[in-house]
């Protein structure tokens, strides 16, 4: 669900990012507002950035070889991470550039009517596709807040969209306010701190996505919930109880268990292969995306002491 999920939230964005960017920045032709030209910029990145998603999603599928035994999984995550650097690089720091220059150097607008419309047009597009994402990332959010999805979701593609389409919408509003105030006061340094505005937006998002991203790139282990049900579904059968374990998120849905276990004393060799067999049927029955799992039989010395 979640990779098809995804996938829909991506291409929705991907067309709507698409007509945004051309919209846009014949709009800036026209009017010359560098909010237009700050959006355009933007959706255009925007427009890479779903392409990069895709292509991430494509390439993790293929399949383990020698030189990558567990497989290619975090393609996902490293595209992703390069997303979030283009939204901060193409993003935000054009925008802020652009910004400060209009502030400084401030030029009047040309058929800024045409600029709104435009704007109100994208505002509809990206409405559109940030409502995808919401429905999309709903199917799998279960209780979490928006804010804790975002923090720990280990799909990393739905938390990308979501704040790229939060965020290209709340500067659609920015982009209209500074187009609107130009024309309202006769000043067009309102359309440079628009812009500005826009740039510093899209920074804190950039900066968001970058620290998430990179933790999942260098290795993410099962949340607390995953993690117990895990350890509980072990220590049953012939497993005294849990001496140690680690997991890691090698893929958004492969997940690596390994643990140390100690097993009820005087079993052969038949009876403690069949115990491991059945404890790692009950993980996998409870916790599907456990894909990997090794386990190692050891005696609880802990009672010795």
């Amino acid at each position: 669900m979640s990779a098809g999920g995804g996938t829909k939230a991506i291409i929705a964005a991907l067309g709507a990012n698409a007509g945004i960017a051309a919209a846009k920045f014949v709009g800036f032709l026209v009017t010359g507002s560098s909010s237009m030209l700050a959006e355009s910029v933007h959706s255009l990145a925007d427009t890479t950035n779903q392409g990069l998603l895709l292509l991430g999603q494509k390439t993790s599928k293929r399949a383990a070889d020698k030189e990558h035994p567990f497989g290619y999984g975090r393609d996902r995550y490293f595209y992703s991470f390069i997303v979030a650097l283009m939204l901060f690089t193409l993003g935000s720091a054009f925008a802020i550039y652009e910004g400060i220059h209009k502030i400084g150097h401030p030029e009047p607008l040309d058929a800024p009517i045409v600029a709104v419309i435009i704007l109100l047009v994208a505002v509809g597009l990206e409405g559109y596709s940030f409502y995808t994402a919401v429905g999309e990332s709903k199917k799998i959010k279960g209780d979490a807040t928006w804010w804790g999805f975002i923090r720990q979701a280990k799909e990393p593609e739905l938390p990308v969209v979501l704040l790229e389409d939060a965020g290209a919408l709340i500067g659609l509003v920015l982009a209209l306010l500074g187009v609107g105030l130009s024309v309202i006061t006769g000043n067009p340094v309102w359309d440079g701190v628009g812009t500005l505005g826009i740039g510093l937006l899209l920074g804190v998002i950039a900066i968001i996505l970058i620290v998430e991203m990179k933790s999942l790139l260098i290795g993410e282990g099962a949340n607390e919930g995953v993690l117990a049900t895990i350890v509980d579904e072990l220590a049953a059968g012939k497993v005294e109880r849990v001496i140690h374990i680690r997991t890691q998120y090698l893929g958004p849905d492969e997940l690596l268990v390994a643990a140390k276990l100690a097993m009820v004393p005087g079993l052969d060799t038949a009876e403690l292969a069949m115990a491991i067999d059945d404890a790692e049927a009950r993980v996998r029955a409870k916790v599907p995306v456990a894909k990997l799992i090794y386990l190692e039989p050891d005696l609880d010395r802990s009672l010795a002491k």
